[in-house]
Parts: structure tokens; sequence; C-alpha cells
């Protein structure tokens, strides 16, 4: 096991195409490290660069605190898993498993040891003399990890291996990867667009677009005080609310005013519960229009009010039950929300009454997007 550093590392291709701008990241020994981000954002690039599959433009990676720039693949002492499993067909399980310590000259009994603790582990025994082909999605990710295992890397590096698996596996695969981690302790990278898999995995996320680690902290940092809207639009599901509001003083409270319902005709004040009235002083006194963070949950029903809320009727525009609470689609400031309640909060209703939990939002600057003040609650 080992710590990882990446440090100002920077991707540029010969075309002159800059890829990573950048990316600083610290990652100590015996954690999980998210890479989460859409298509093109880079994560898979920064995967391949840590492997060592692509070399380095700018700046440095660390294993162990050794730097490994220019260290061939094989000789970093990490185990990668990729998404199409990469098994070899006309070899069976326990030759896959044992593929890499064959080419390393492993002895023989050392092997069979290492496969069957492996197999063991991972729960695939009965699969030893099966071929790839005779296996399901799931038995072969299993098997793809087993190889990874055997090596007994420094660094495991994960490159969306779940991504061809059925929903229901990819809970259950997901749930054996964390367990598997939590048995080995062992450093490892996962990168995924899903960012289900991010906040249930990973110790440490880093959310990157087009190049740059617009966040890097724990999933709780993350989803609760995102530092600009594409995070808080990126993490969670449904994703944060960013609801139009102007700030405003009234009966001595700080406030956010929002428009409600698909016309706008009707106007509220929000209190802002917690919040550091110094740090929004000078937007409150000249009116200045912000986004305000709010997740669904913090837009529920009235069963669960936490003392430090606000309630609010609303039109329904739309609602769609998910069998432990029901979505429902409201319009707060022109803008789109959704609001999570109980099934039985909504029942035929075009009309409900929300409790607001304004001590759990975000204040975001409508121009730059950026977060500008959190709640101290």
């Amino acid at each position: 096991m080992a710590s990882l550093g990446i440090h100002n590392i920077r991707k540029i291709y010969p075309n002159g195409v800059e890829v990573l701008k950048g990316i600083n990241l610290d990652i100590a020994d015996g954690e999980f490290l998210i890479l989460v981000g859409g298509s093109g954002c880079g994560k898979s690039t920064l995967l391949n660069m840590i492997a060592g599959l692509e070399p380095v433009t700018e700046g440095e990676i660390t294993i162990g605190g050794k730097r490994v720039n220019d260290l061939p693949p094989k000789d970093r002492d990490i185990a990668m898993v990729f998404q199409s499993y990469a098994l070899y067909p006309s070899m069976s399980v326990r030759q896959n498993i044992a593929f890499g310590l064959s080419l390393r000259k492993v002895p023989k009994a050392e092997q069979e040891a290492t496969i069957a603790r492996v197999a063991k582990l991972l729960q695939i025994e009965p699969l030893l003399d099966r071929k790839p082909a005779q296996l399901s999605g799931g038995q072969r990710q299993r098997v793809a990890m087993g190889r990874a295992l055997a090596r007994e890397p420094q660094i495991f590096l994960f490159d969306e291996p779940l991504s061809n698996l059925d929903a229901k596996l990819r809970v259950e695969m997901r749930s054996e990867i964390k367990l598997l981690h939590k048995r080995l302790g062992i450093t490892t990278v996962y990168v995924t667009h899903d960012q289900i898999e991010a906040m249930t995995l990973g110790d440490k996320i880093a959310v990157m677009k087009d190049g740059v680690v617009q966040q890097f902290g724990t999933p709780d940092e993350i989803y609760n005080r995102p530092v600009n809207t594409f995070v808080a639009g990126f993490m969670g599901s449904p994703p944060m609310n960013l609801i139009p509001a102007t700030l405003a003083i009234n009966d001595g409270k700080l406030c956010a005013e929002v428009t409600v319902g698909p016309t706008g005709s009707k106007r509220v004040h929000l209190p802002l519960f917690g919040f550091d009235t110094s740090t929004l002083d000078t937007l409150t006194s000249t009116g200045s229009s912000v986004l305000l963070g709010l997740r669904p949950e913090h837009l529920t029903d009235t069963g669960r009010s936490n003392g430090m809320t606000a309630n609010l009727t609303v039109p329904v525009d739309l609602a769609e039950p998910t069998g432990a609470d029901t979505l429902i689609f409201i319009t707060l400031g022109g803008a789109r929300c959704i609001a999570r309640l109980h099934p039985t909060a909504v029942a035929g209703r075009d009309e409900v009454e929300l409790v607001v939990d304004t001590s759990a939002a975000v204040v975001f600057d409508r121009h730059t997007q950026e977060a500008i003040a959190f709640a101290r609650v």
C-alpha cells in the first residue's frame, strides 16, 4: 500500500489540445479516491497517466513518495480493472487470474495459494475451471478484479468497471467493491461518471470538468457544501435546485425573496436561518440577485420539519411516484425545481404545502456561479 501524489499535472496532445490543466490531488495511504465527471472531462486520461499508459506533459506523479513519471507500467506496482473486463477468452478463470503471476515466474505452489485466496475472497471458487464465455457479466467482473488482486499491488485503478452491468448488478458489485476495500485497505482510484457510485464508494471525491478539478473533498463536503453550481448540479440525484432569488431584509430577518408558481405572480420571503449576515450584508443592501441552492430533501412535506424552516404553498406541475418517496416538480423563481415528499403527501392534489429547510441552503453568485455563503448550522 502507498500514498498517491498528483502535482500540477498537465496533459497536452501534439495537436495542441490541453486535456488536463494543472491537477493537484493528494491521496493518503489506504484512501479510496473517486474521479467523477461527464464525458471528456479528463478523468480516464488522468487514470491512464497514473498507470503509465499516457505520458505526462508537465507535473509529477508520486507513489509512496517516489516519482514515477518515467517508470513503465510494470514497475509502478499498480493493478488496473477495465470497463471491458479484458479477460483472455481461451483461458479458464484460474488461468486468467494466474496469468500475471506466471509472467513474473512466481513458483507454481505460490500461484495456487494466491488463486485459492483470491477465489475465496471474491466467492468465485466454483468458477475456476470455466471460460469467460460461460460467465455472467458480474462473474466476469469478479474475475477481472481477481486478476488485479493476485498482484497484491500498492494501488488499485478502476476505470468505470460497472458500466456494462445492469442496474441491480451494479448495486451488488458496488457493495462488493466497498467491502473489498474495507478488508484490504489498498489505496484505490476509481473513475466513474455515476455520481451515486461516487457518493457511496469514495473516501474522497474529485469532481472534474474540462480538465479542471472543480472540487476535492469528502462526499459530505461535496454534497452539502458545493463550491459552484456545476458541482451542485452534478452531484445528487435529483440534483440540487438552483432557485433565482433576491436577498432582502424582511421583519428584521435575512431572507431570500422568490416568486412562486409558473406565472410568478406570487412572491414569498424565505428566512435564511444560520447564515453569517456579515457575509451577505453588501448583497442584501443592494437587493442583489442570487441563486439559492436547496436539495430536494430540503423541500419536503410537513412531517419532516427540523425547527428551522419556512412553510410554502406551491402548485404541483408534475408528480413522479418512486415508491418510498414521490418527487414533485414545482416552479420557484421561474426555475423548475424538485421536492421530495412522502407518497401520501401529494395524492391527487394540485397544490401542496412544503416545509423549506433554508438552514441547509447554499447561496451562489448568479453571475460567477460560485458559492458565496453557507449556513453555519
